[in-house]
């Protein structure tokens, strides 16, 4: 008895001594969360800038027209997490959804683990219960990335889970800044890049017909007839004709001291000292988040 006692207490010990070195090595450094810019994220250089314009022009639409967020995003491995459990600690942490609705998804492609994962947050699992998300899986994204073709696989899912959240009954989306005008193509970026040259060559030619003060009125009131056409948004009219006429009264600018910059890059002043570009970067979370686990994982 006492050597069996003996003996297992010397087990113990090796196995306490055993559990301090693996744990260590067990609980390495988890996968990094990057930060979330775009719909589509790929950390592995697998989609051409084509591919990635595509897709994130396809989900930036759908969210503009449900309000909920679908986000892709691809990287190498998940390890030491299983897929599933990377997921979700991405898909809180980015907060994906409208506030106070969560109705975000996440798409994750762990490339070199040759793994998927569709994380529904809790509001979307009426419209993808975890058979439809394994379905998704099993008819759109796996038999693609076997041949390969990882863009295709991935624009056929994003078809298939933006039909499937279509048939939900959620609330619509907030009416957005460009909701008074149906421009194709022209959008508020344009707007007051147009409006800001065309008050500066405006005001110049203005003043010197009708004077500083008239001319500055007149300069500030057909800014804000344009801009009330534009946006159908009197209060954004008044406040573009309020500036204008500030600027006819007190800006010394002329319409050469201004031009196109050549590199495309957008406009640019001749003192430098201003510039206008569309380099993006305008995506960001919309709150949500409340990703309980929900969807479905696959592997091709």
């Amino acid at each position: 008895m006492p050597l069996t006692r003996a003996l297992r207490a010397g087990l113990a010990t090796v196995l306490l001594a055993l559990a301090a070195l693996l744990v260590p090595a067990w609980a390495q450094d988890l996968q990094p969360v990057p930060a979330l810019t775009a719909h589509v994220l790929d950390t592995t250089g697998t989609l051409d800038a084509a591919q990635l314009q595509a897709l994130d022009t396809k989900l930036d639409a759908f969210e503009k027209s449900s309000g909920s967020q679908v986000v892709i995003l691809m990287v190498a491995t998940t390890l030491p997490e299983d897929i599933a459990s990377y997921a979700n600690r991405v898909g809180n942490t980015w907060k994906i959804g409208r506030k106070g609705i969560g109705d975000g998804l996440l798409v994750v492609v762990a490339k070199n683990d040759r793994k998927v994962r569709i994380e529904v947050a809790k509001t979307l699992e009426g419209a993808i219960p975890d058979l439809a998300a394994k379905q998704v899986i099993d008819e759109a994204i796996t038999p693609a990335f076997r041949r390969g073709d990882f863009a295709g696989g991935l624009d056929a899912a994003a078809d298939r889970i933006t039909a499937l959240i279509k048939g939900e009954a959620l609330p619509a989306p907030a009416a957005g800044p460009q909701a008074g005008f149906d421009v194709d193509g022209f959008d508020w970026e344009d707007l007051a890049v147009f409006v800001f040259f065309a008050v500066i060559a405006g005001a110049s030619v203005v003043r010197r017909i009708f004077g500083r003060k008239l001319g500055a009125l007149l300069t500030g009131a057909g800014t804000g007839a344009v801009v009330l056409f534009f946006t159908s948004s009197l209060l954004i009219a008044s406040i573009a004709g309020f500036v204008a006429m500030l600027v006819g009264l007190f800006a010394g600018f002329s319409p050469g001291a201004f031009t196109r910059s050549s590199g495309g890059g957008g406009w640019s002043g001749g003192g430098g000292g201003w510039s206008s570009g569309s380099g993006g970067g305008g995506f960001s979370s919309g709150g949500g988040g409340d990703f309980g686990g929900g969807g479905a994982s696959g592997d091709w």
